[in-house]
């Protein structure tokens, strides 16, 4: 059964950063590019930043380029997301899942729903 579990890496970081991490099963990780999506209140859920299959290649949306930083360790099944210089608007529960074109492309995850309880950031000014 496909599972994504989300979590906070780490107890001490410096002030305004933070990892997320990502512990995937139920499927071959290694295969498909994924992704972190965040929902904040009142709005839609949105990627925040996406790697492909092998992690070689990156990409995040405008607001967090520069500050985020999406890598995976497909030996250990895990996407993480690092987090620096956070501001308030980052404030959302964050998630992880396949990356959008696999989502609608691929049999095996269009109009699926797997997506695990996420993990929440708040970032107060």
């Amino acid at each position: 059964q496909v599972q994504f579990v989300e979590s906070w890496v780490g107890l001490f970081q410096p002030v305004g950063s933070l990892t997320l991490s990502c512990a995937a099963s139920g499927f071959a990780f290694s295969d498909v590019g994924m992704a972190w999506y965040r929902l904040s209140p009142g709005m839609v859920r949105d990627v925040v930043a996406h790697i492909t299959d092998d992690g070689g290649h990156s990409t995040a949306v405008l607001s967090v380029r520069g500050r985020f930083n999406i890598s995976r360790d497909n030996e250990k099944n895990t996407l993480y997301l690092r987090m620096n210089n956070l501001k308030p608007e980052d404030t959302a529960n964050y998630y992880c899942y396949v990356e959008p074109v696999t989502r609608w492309t691929l049999q095996q995850w269009r109009g699926s729903n797997f997506w695990g309880q996420g993990t929440q950031v708040t970032v107060s000014s």
